[in-house]
């Protein structure tokens, strides 16, 4: 069997050095707040190239946190629309409503899978505040263009990095383009703990504190509450086990592009639609804008193709099977607005192995077995 995902094999390459930093967290007796935490939003905002980075409990909580303390900042309010891409993954979407704000669903890009800059302008009213740009699958979304229509309309620019880890475009990581950014380290991310984890990372120092007060019980010394806060804190083992893991992201984002590379070059089938292998805005391709969090093809017989690859032994995925605005969760909030280009791509994609982990005889199998479908 090809395996989709295999984190035991991922993380046995750096078993060594987590049990390590593991037991030394257990010998600490520090277990919150400790050195770990806080060396690892220093050199996860080094990387980002950001000035500040908050750990937080997971990706939707830092997501979370960052509309509630701009709204403690007075720069949201109840009521105020968030354009989204209709196509998200639902977090996204969760974030918004739990601070009591209205989504914008905006359809993406058909080729990118990210906001369209057009649909961005169309969808912008006297109520619009902010836009939030998800980096799908681990491309970067179009921030320049993004940033531009940002400070025209003058919009808060938040992105939703949970994919998207290390991708960048002109030399500028994802988390340091728009004001505030989130980031997931779910385990299954390019760079995942070994549990639940997220982080926050800005330029501004104001948001950055409320940010960390929010997430320890509105609390900025111990029993003095400034806000109504929440539990939302990123603990020392897995801080110090994405320490360990931060520092080969580069590599294992790297064996992510050359598989992906070798997919676009052997896979010949033509009833599949690849995803663009580079980003292009204003005249200028980089490749690097891409970290292959997911490889998503499109192809009209999904379920058929799933079942021809599963008898091969090749596991997939969906991402994601049901649109948000078809989610029961939120038929009162969003209505049954028509997407079209958002329900063809959740009704055609698939999602194809892409690990750091994967041989040259499994990627060459999947791509002799697509090819071979018809």
């Amino acid at each position: 069997m090809i395996e989709f995902l295999n984190l035991r094999s991922i993380n046995a390459q750096y078993r060594d050095e987590i049990v390590k930093a593991v037991t030394s967290v257990v010998d600490s007796g520090k277990y919150i707040y400790g050195e770990h935490c806080a060396a690892f939003e220093k050199e996860f905002s080094d990387y980002c190239n950001t000035e500040y980075c908050v750990g937080v409990a997971n990706g939707l909580d830092a997501l979370i946190l960052i509309f509630r303390a701009y709204k403690e900042l007075g720069k949201l309010k109840n009521g105020d629309e968030i354009i989204v891409p209709a196509n998200t993954y639902i977090a996204s979407i969760l974030a918004i409503t739990e601070n009591q704000l209205k989504p914008i669903l905006v359809e993406p890009d058909e080729e990118t899978y990210n906001l369209n800059s057009q649909s961005i302008e169309c969808a912008i009213t006297p109520k619009t505040k902010a836009i939030l740009a998800v980096h799908l699958y681990g491309q970067l979304a179009d921030m320049p263009k993004i940033n531009k229509i940002a400070k025209k309309y003058r919009l808060l620019v938040i992105e939703d990095a949970a994919q998207a880890h290390g991708a960048s475009f002109n030399g500028i990581k994802a988390g340091n383009w728009g004001d505030a950014a989130g980031f997931s380290f779910y385990p299954g991310k390019n760079l995942g703990a070994l549990g639940d984890a997220g982080a926050v990372t800005t330029y501004d120092k104001e948001l950055s504190n409320i940010v960390r007060i929010l997430g320890n019980y509105g609390s900025q010394r111990k029993y003095e509450n400034l806000y109504q806060g929440v539990n939302s804190r990123l603990d020392e083992v897995q801080a110090a086990i994405l320490r360990i893991k931060l520092k080969y992201l580069d590599i294992e984002n790297q064996k992510r592009r050359r598989i992906s590379s070798i997919y676009h070059s052997e896979i010949k089938n033509k009833d599949i639609v690849l995803p663009l292998n580079f980003f292009k805005s204003e005249d200028v391709c980089d490749y690097k804008s891409h970290v292959w969090h997911l490889f998503v093809i499109k192809v009209l017989q999904r379920d058929r193709i799933q079942s021809y690859l599963e008898k091969y032994k090749i596991q997939t995925l969906i991402h994601y099977p049901i649109a948000p605005h078809h989610q029961k969760a939120f038929n009162q909030i969003l209505g049954s607005n028509n997407f079209p280009i958002t329900e063809r791509i959740h009704d055609s994609v698939i999602s194809l192995p892409i690990t750091p982990i994967m041989t040259d005889d499994e990627i060459s199998i999947i791509t002799e077995v697509i090819n071979k479908f018809a």
